[in-house]
């Protein structure tokens, strides 16, 4: 929940700010990666998530693929999503491949989803 420009949040800054982040993040497992029926957080797409004082938030997300021809789809809603969450009053999104996406990043609902083991 610190802001990448130097912005250092206090202890009452960060308890202020947890339930906005809370509410991002929710708003994040409404977005579906349309190929994959589990949303981008629990996909493990989502690398950094950061909200400052003037409640912006800025992620930091990568894809499966480099290629996924629904990627601007994708960021949209995300962006979307998390601009309609009450309190939030902007959202920036960057795209990143590194590092590499991989399974490892799934969460354990999101390999139940897929059929995986949780425990792998």
């Amino acid at each position: 929940m610190s802001e990448k420009n130097g912005e250092i949040l206090t202890p009452d800054d960060v308890r202020e700010l947890a339930p906005l982040y809370d509410a991002v993040v929710l708003a994040l497992k409404q977005v579906y990666d349309p190929e994959i029926p589990v949303n981008i957080y629990d996909l493990g797409l989502i690398y950094e998530l950061n909200i400052n004082k003037a409640h912006e938030v800025s992620i930091l997300m990568t894809f499966t693929a480099p290629n996924c021809p629904m990627a601007d789809e994708v960021i949209s809603e995300a962006q979307h999503s998390v601009e309609m969450t009450p309190g939030i009053t902007k959202c920036t999104i960057e795209l990143t491949f590194d590092p590499v996406w991989d399974q490892s990043m799934l969460s354990d609902e999101a390999r139940v989803a897929l059929g995986m083991d949780p425990e792998l």
